[in-house]
């Protein structure tokens, strides 16, 4: 097939309706609020279902009840609307119905700016809402990706009865790069076995979050929670570069991955042995992955936009066996290749000294 220019946010649009997708509940906000322009145009075309709702409080609660009829439901939206979703994102965990939502993260916190951010990290893989739960969350690096993790989510989602995340940042969403788009699906014609169909001569079905005994909603932890270890063994994504006789290893997901691949080039040319771990799932982490690689390494360099969050993830599983350092930038502000060669060339120095030691 033929590739053709397509910005991100249009681009995980159309491969959302590729994909299948029969309904989008959103509200506009920058910078991913060409995704919902798309759907409110394209959507209608093909006779699906797009409202725009009053908040984002209303438009994935709409996406609830949706979901719990066995409709492929979809939203999006960025970093403070995410945070206004939390209760709803808690609501279909708890029911387990699956979903896709898509955040295009931007500079916090409050209201920030509308430039690219990763610090959405946390409120993605951490809490995505109160309970014990997580969703699976993608963070694609290139437009391509975020149509082919598009297009399998709904696979994942209803696969698993779960939520699943696409995080991007403001420059993979506004960004354009040449795409080649996937067939366009069959809409689905029967309905899982749990959905809330409304039809006669079978026994009744509920969907609810809501357990007032103690013992029955701890069982109903329980069996989420055995769903999520089986999510974390099986569900691990990475992409590695250069990993193979790295010494000093980058680990950067989303697009400051493709910076830091550039800067892993650059320290390659000067003589340092540099590879680049990217994850590609941030729940579950690729823990098993970077465990293996660890053996070999010299030090570690974690690169974010944002204060310190995967980090926290990486140093969990290094577990003080080499350095590892961090470079953060916060607010919109993106790290450039020579930062990254730099800290790069310190890690080195750091790692020698601790040889010497």
């Amino acid at each position: 097939m033929a590739r053709e220019l397509w910005k991100g946010n249009e681009a995980l649009a159309e491969a959302a309706v590729r994909a299948g997708a029969e309904a989008f509940f959103g509200y506009p906000i920058t910078p991913q609020t060409e995704l919902l322009e798309y759907m409110a145009r394209r959507m209608p075309e093909l006779g699906r279902t797009f409202l725009q709702a009053e908040s984002e409080v209303a438009a994935i609660h709409m996406v609830y009840g949706a979901a719990c009829a066995g409709v492929r439901a979809l939203s999006s939206s960025s970093s403070p609307g995410i945070s206004l979703m939390q209760e709803g994102l808690s609501y279909l965990a708890g029911s387990e119905v699956p979903c896709v939502l898509v955040d295009i993260m931007r500079g916090g916190p409050g209201l920030g700016n509308i430039q690219p951010s990763q610090s959405d990290y946390f409120q993605l893989t951490r809490s995505a809402g109160h309970g014990d739960f997580h969703p699976l969350v993608l963070a694609p690096a290139t437009v391509q990706e975020a149509v082919d993790l598009m297009y399998g989510s709904f696979e994942l989602a209803f696969g698993w009865r779960t939520l699943v995340i696409l995080a991007g940042d403001g420059t993979l969403g506004q960004m354009m790069e040449p795409v080649e788009m996937p067939p366009m699906r069959a809409l689905a014609v029967e309905r899982p076995d749990w959905a809330l169909t409304g039809a006669a001569g079978r026994p009744p079905r509920v969907i609810s979050s809501l357990y007032l005994d103690a013992a029955e909603l701890e069982e109903s932890n329980l069996r989420l929670q055995a769903k999520l270890r089986q999510m974390a063994a099986t569900q691990q994504r990475w992409e590695g570069f250069c990993v193979e006789d790295a010494d000093y290893l980058v680990v950067a997901f989303g697009t400051v991955a493709r910076i830091a691949q550039s800067a892993v080039r650059a320290a390659r040319r000067a003589g340092i042995r540099a590879g680049l771990f990217r994850p590609v799932t941030l729940w579950p982490y690729p823990r098993q992955p970077l465990e293996a690689i660890c053996p070999q390494l010299r030090g570690v360099l974690v690169v974010e936009m944002n204060g310190g969050q995967m980090v926290e993830d990486v140093r969990c599983v290094v577990r003080e066996r080499v350095p590892v350092r961090f470079l953060g930038h916060l607010g919109g502000v993106i790290p450039m290749p020579d930062e990254i060669e730099a800290e790069l060339a310190q890690l080195v120095s750091l790692s020698g000294r601790a040889a010497l030691s």
